[in-house]
């Protein structure tokens, strides 16, 4: 089953939790259609500032975003058709993107200490999805690599388990920032999973999720906390990789909800 769907408006910020959520050529609708960047355009995520967890995002029904740290607050519309055009680094990827404006970055270089400006992925994008994986053109959003990536609730119990027999205190799933959580299933019954269904949306699992140093980032506080990659490296670490949860493929979109069945096709 479906247990919980997540968006993040503004990459490597906040997440919001959702009933349902329609399916674009983007990924989940809303999701990491917003960026922070260096000057250089770079992109920036908690690996560098750990403070991104801190900033609240809400998305606005104009589009725009609700951005809020410590009571500081920024209104953020979507850039229009005279905002700047700018070309940003997303890992290997260069990205076309539009400035958001002076105001959002000088509120956002304040709110991370560090100079930054905000980006936006305008409708026209298409960024491809690695063709090591894309089955037929594939885009994606401001995402690392991937539309969507899903979780089962038992493999985080499991994690938890190991944890507790070590003293420390459980993490909760959005050290790992999922779009799905499913549940119903064992501990990483994922792994083995090559075509689901969900509600009427058919996904293909491309290629497990290599971890960074952000599962060990309290998301409450901005603190790293090291001890939890050790904990999944001892169990999840394959090829020098830690590996826990699954990105996805789809070639139709739709909604899915809340509650709807997860059927394992393949």
């Amino acid at each position: 089953m479906l247990e919980s769907i997540h968006i993040y408006p503004l990459k490597s910020c906040g997440g919001i939790a959702l009933g349902e959520v329609d399916l674009d050529r983007f990924g989940p609708v809303g999701d990491r259609r917003w960026m922070v960047v260096e000057p250089s355009g770079q992109f920036l995520s908690q690996r560098q500032v750990p403070a991104m967890a801190l900033l609240g995002v809400r998305v606005e029904s104009c589009g725009g975003l609700l951005l809020t740290r410590e009571g500081s607050v920024c209104e953020v519309p979507v850039p229009g058709a005279g905002a700047l055009a700018l070309e940003v680094t997303v890992w290997s990827d260069r990205v076309p993107a539009l400035d958001a404006g002076d105001a959002a970055a000088t509120w956002l270089t304040r709110a991370l200490g560090r100079p930054c400006r905000l980006v936006y992925m305008a409708d026209e994008t298409r960024r491809p999805v690695d063709l090591d994986y894309a089955l037929r053109g594939e885009t994606v959003s401001f995402a690392d690599g991937f539309p969507l990536l899903l979780i089962s609730a038992a493999s985080l119990a499991e994690l938890n388990n190991r944890l507790a027999q070590n003293g420390h205190p459980a993490v909760p799933m959005n050290r790992f920032r999922p779009n799905l959580v499913v549940s119903g299933c064992g501990p990483f019954a994922e792994d083995g999973w090559r075509r689901i269904r969900i509600g009427g949306v058919e996904l293909q699992v491309a290629k497990p999720c290599a971890r960074c140093a952000i599962p060990a980032i309290d998301q409450s506080s901005g603190e790293r906390d090291p001890y939890i990659n050790r904990a999944l490296a001892a169990f999840r670490r394959f090829d020098g990789q830690i590996l826990f949860g699954q990105n996805l493929l789809y070639q139709q979109g739709g909604t899915i909800g809340v509650g709807d069945p997860v059927e394992v096709l393949e």
